[in-house]
């Protein structure tokens, strides 16, 4: 087998071959959120030869990651690498023929542009090792993410610019999949015109998720995403997959005639998501080891505080009274304190043992939902 190349197994597949070899090496995707999806599809997508990553996250790598995290190690979480530098590290040992950047940042309507388009100034800051070069669009967005604010927000883009966007949603044991293909499909918000009000789903660190699910949701979204860069998205079905993979159930939903002229992304051209009003907003509170997060106006409603208590009882202590709820969360490693979240009716939160905005952010997404 002496000069067989790397991709060889995968030049053979129907629909490949050399050609569509190089159309990957020249391709650009954009991976954002490096939790448990985004491990997996940026480590398919390395493997495959896709010529540029880029990776955006906002997050350090803990203990709790490395049951179903993928690209991370327990040297990873011993010293906090923020997660997608971690992750170029290791997809550069896997791969070291292909160009990696990764932004250390929190996305948002304010650097989307620098980050993730041509309209952008620069590469937005932030970035690990290897984050040089100016911004070059890529040619598909990934969604990795763990909160709904971003989802959208990466709609918005992605009906904005004509770039085609891989949803894809894991939590307990089921899982979410669809390719959103502007202009030729229905989009995120021709489905789901609204997210859900803070606190009113489970999220990953209060319901918990099953390592296999993620496996089954990546492979779907780095496999779409690979015909999309061999410019063979037009054959991908118009469909939304659901299953649960405990109990045993999956379907798809055809989405052929989803487009809806009255969504207000596509339909009508209304980005609402990529303006700063729409997103929550983080303030450190003066004189107190704390941050507040105030959901956007949009989102915030009146929560169910017993349902989300119960949500919250596997987090920590659970304090509740008809204003709040209050959970005391251990910390996961000796050099960092605990954490109190309280969880007003209207969404709005206060993080104490805490002062960085950032931070409070990745905790109100982990345990509210955003």
């Amino acid at each position: 087998m002496a000069g067989v190349g790397r991709y060889h197994r995968q030049q053979i597949l129907p629909g490949v071959g050399v050609a569509g070899q190089e159309r990957l090496a020249r391709a650009h995707a954009a991976i954002i959120g490096l939790g448990a999806l985004g491990c997996a599809i940026a480590d398919h997508l390395a493997r495959a030869g896709v010529g540029t990553l880029t990776l955006i996250d906002r997050d350090l790598v803990d203990r709790t990651n490395l049951q179903r995290q993928s690209l991370y190690t327990e040297r990873d979480a011993a010293e906090q690498l923020p997660k997608a530098e971690a992750a170029r590290r290791r997809l550069s040992e896997v791969n070291s023929e292909i160009t990696i950047h990764a932004h250390i940042v929190d996305l948002a309507a304010a650097n989307a542009d620098a980050l993730l388009t041509d309209r952008g100034e620069g590469g937005g800051g932030g970035r690990g090792g290897g984050g040089g070069g100016d911004v070059r669009r890529p040619d598909i967005l990934l969604d990795g993410t763990d909160n709904f604010e971003t989802r959208y927000l990466l709609n918005d883009i992605a009906v904005r610019d004509g770039i085609p966007l891989v949803y894809g949603g894991v939590v307990g044991t089921r899982g979410m999949q669809m390719t959103i293909r502007p202009g030729a499909t229905a989009c995120l918000r021709c489905i789901f015109e609204e997210p859900p009000a803070p606190g009113t789903q489970p999220t990953c660190d209060t319901a918990g998720v099953l390592g296999p699910v993620v496996a089954i949701v990546a492979g779907c979204q780095a496999s779409d995403a690979i015909r999309v860069m061999l410019g063979n998205g037009d054959e991908i079905p118009q469909s939304l997959l659901e299953f649960d993979l405990w109990a045993g159930r999956r379907r798809r939903l055809d989405l052929t005639h989803a487009m809806r002229p009255e969504c207000p992304c596509c339909g009508c051209g209304r980005f609402e998501f990529l303006e700063s009003g729409r997103s929550a907003q983080a303030v450190s509170l003066c004189g107190q080891d704390a941050v507040q997060i105030s959901p956007p106006f949009q989102s915030a409603g009146r929560l169910g505080l017993s349902a989300l208590a119960e949500r919250l009882a596997h987090a920590g202590d659970v304090q509740t009274t008809s204003f709040m709820v209050r959970v005391n969360i251990p910390s996961d490693s000796e050099d960092s304190q605990s954490i109190s979240l309280t969880v007003f009716r209207d969404g709005r939160a206060i993080i104490s043992g805490t002062t960085q905005p950032d931070r409070a952010r990745v905790i109100y997404a982990r345990y509210v939902g955003s």
